[in-house]
């Protein structure tokens, strides 16, 4: 079976030390590729340097090994290694394409370092990924066992959410979001709820307007293409655990509309999941933890969840 690729992520960070403890973890559950600098792993890994994807060592973490050039001091990030963080998720894209790995799981990065670095042009991981596998259009989910939510808008004011949010856009990251609900999760007919941007989903047009005039013509257009979409429905109580039994996926129009439930939910064990890609990727929901890096603390729950979850999501596509 063809391993799971990991990117390394930020040196810096605690990805080398979560990556370690998910080997250790899953070893005998799932084969998993490292693609980095092993000299920026933890003192004492036991280390196959691989000359082959295939050469998945049983008793060793096995690593793609790439020279980053120096070494990395936890906590204090170096644009010395922008190149090389930069080319570990190229390669493992490039793998995954290949089909010589099943799917990627990357570790967080430090977006400013790779600015400085390597002039990085892109706003984040995602959108290198989708520029990547050349999409145009991603949706990111974030995912626990209790929960999965979609944000329509991500990473954007508030104040600028009521202009963001179009009809073109809520409708495409609906039809992504079916498409890899069917494909990746194994659902056959989905079930997506969809929240409503103001407080009480607009009160007939009391509260707001986006209601009428975007989210429920478009739930009406998907409706009559035999999508099973709900919605538009006030925030405030769909996050309950009898709502949550009545839907697959809620997909809601900005960032903490989406993040807050999940996150009270299960804080370590949520999975972020890029939607649209032809490829599988997931990541844990966390960032580089520069504040723990190399203190031997970091929670590796969410990595552990986000290699099964691309295990699992494979399989759904085998």
């Amino acid at each position: 079976m063809q391993p799971i690729a990991i990117s390394c992520g930020e040196p810096a960070g605690i990805g080398p030390e979560i990556a370690v403890e998910a080997w250790q973890a899953l070893r005998n559950e799932v084969p998993l590729l490292w693609i980095g600098d092993p000299a920026h792993l933890p003192a004492g890994t036991d280390v196959h340097r691989a000359t082959d994807p295939g050469d998945i060592h049983p008793f060793k973490m096995t690593v793609l090994a790439r020279d980053f050039g120096s070494p990395a001091t936890p906590g204090k990030p170096d644009p010395r290694h922008a190149s090389g963080v930069i080319a570990a998720i190229a390669d493992a894209v490039a793998l995954v394409q290949a089909g010589a790995a099943r799917a990627l799981c990357t570790a967080p990065i430090h977006k400013a370092a790779l600015i400085d670095g390597a002039g990085f042009a892109y706003p984040g991981h995602t959108e290198y990924l989708a520029a990547l596998a050349g999409t145009d259009q991603v949706v990111m989910m974030l995912a626990c066992d209790a929960l999965r939510v979609v944000p329509t808008t991500i990473h954007i004011p508030l104040s600028d959410v009521h202009t963001a949010l179009t009809a073109s856009l809520l409708t495409d990251t609906l039809l992504i979001t079916h498409a890899a609900l069917r494909r990746d999760f194994g659902i056959t007919k989905p079930r997506i709820a969809v929240a409503g941007l103001n407080p009480h989903a607009g009160e007939d047009g009391k509260m707001g307007h986006e209601e009428q005039e975007i989210i429920i013509p478009v739930l009406n257009a998907l409706r009559a293409q035999g999508m099973d979409v709900s919605g538009p429905m006030s925030a405030d109580t769909m996050f309950h655990a009898g709502a949550r039994a009545r839907y697959d996926v809620a997909v809601c129009m900005y960032h903490d509309q989406a993040l807050i439930p999940i996150k009270t939910l299960d804080f370590s064990g949520g999975v972020n999941v890029t939607l649209g890609l032809p490829f599988i990727r997931t990541s844990p929901d966390h960032g580089t933890a520069f504040d723990i890096a190399g203190k031997g603390i970091a929670d590796a729950t969410s990595m552990i969840a986000a290699i099964r979850m691309a295990a699992t999501m494979a399989d759904a596509r085998d």
